[in-house]
């Protein structure tokens, strides 16, 4: 099956583009075929018809992208939280564990900073996220040396809570990452789209306008439309990037951190 999610966003959309005007176009050809056969009327029923499921199926799309969106935006919130806690806490640790937990976790906010704007995401990324379950790994070995001497440590409690949160949630947020809109809902929105935008051009050639520019205007807001909701639901390539100023102030406030 085509893996419509690896190909970049501009060249999803220039295709998608060129199939709905051109089916515009041949709409257009084919109405002018059948002037004066008395179809109008049919034929400009069926085309609302079609626009009216073209634009439910819009919504539908945009509402599955802007959730996804809004998910992906949450997931650094909380993960820069819990980064922010869990060092917090591990101020509190005897040494010389306090040292090197807060160590671990300055290497790990920087790291958790997405790089989006370049191009990549965490999913793209293996190495990030195998050197961010090494530390995960090299803190709770801090944790357990700490409770091996006292295990009636409150602090000890306190930070493994954090610490087991912050690790929950790098994996919610590479599960936002990778829960994108099903190629087959996208799919069946461009196959709509075009459908609708030929019949649009059909029916333009059989008005006694016989302009094609209303059938131009409904495929290019299509197309505009469109370009929205794969941007949205792009998380790494798209010019809608999430908002990374949370993890890069509490990375911040970490490298501030007098151990």
């Amino acid at each position: 099956m085509m893996q419509l999610h690896n190909y970049s966003l501009l060249s999803i959309f220039f295709v998608g583009t060129v199939i709905v005007f051109l089916a515009c176009e041949i709409g257009w050809q084919l109405g002018r075929r059948h002037e004066g056969h008395g179809v109008g009327g049919n034929i400009s029923a069926l085309e609302q018809s079609l626009l009216g499921v073209l634009a439910l199926m819009v919504g539908f799309s945009f509402l599955m992208a802007l959730t996804r969106f809004e998910a992906r935006r949450e997931s650094v919130l909380n993960e820069a939280n819990a980064i922010g806690t869990t060092a917090l806490r591990a101020r509190l640790l005897p040494e010389p564990h306090r040292t090197e937990s807060l160590k671990l976790l300055r290497e790990y906010a920087q790291i958790r900073i997405d790089p989006a704007p370049k191009g990549k995401s965490f999913t793209q990324l293996p190495d990030v996220i195998k050197r961010s379950n090494q530390i995960q790994e090299e803190l709770w070995q801090q944790v357990k040396a700490v409770s091996a001497k006292d295990n009636g440590m409150v602090p000890t409690g306190l930070f493994i809570q954090t610490l087991n949160e912050m690790i929950d949630n790098q994996g919610k947020r590479l599960s936002a990452l990778r829960n994108q809109i099903p190629e087959a809902i996208l799919l069946s929105l461009l196959a709509i789209a075009a459908v609708s935008c030929g019949f649009a051009g059909y029916a333009s050639r059989l008005d006694p306008l016989r302009s094609r520019l209303p059938a131009m205007i409904a495929a290019a807001l299509a197309c505009a439309v469109i370009f929205v909701i794969l941007d949205l639901d792009a998380p790494s390539s798209g010019f809608i990037q999430i908002d990374q100023r949370s993890m890069i102030d509490t990375a911040a406030s970490l490298s501030g951190f007098t151990d």
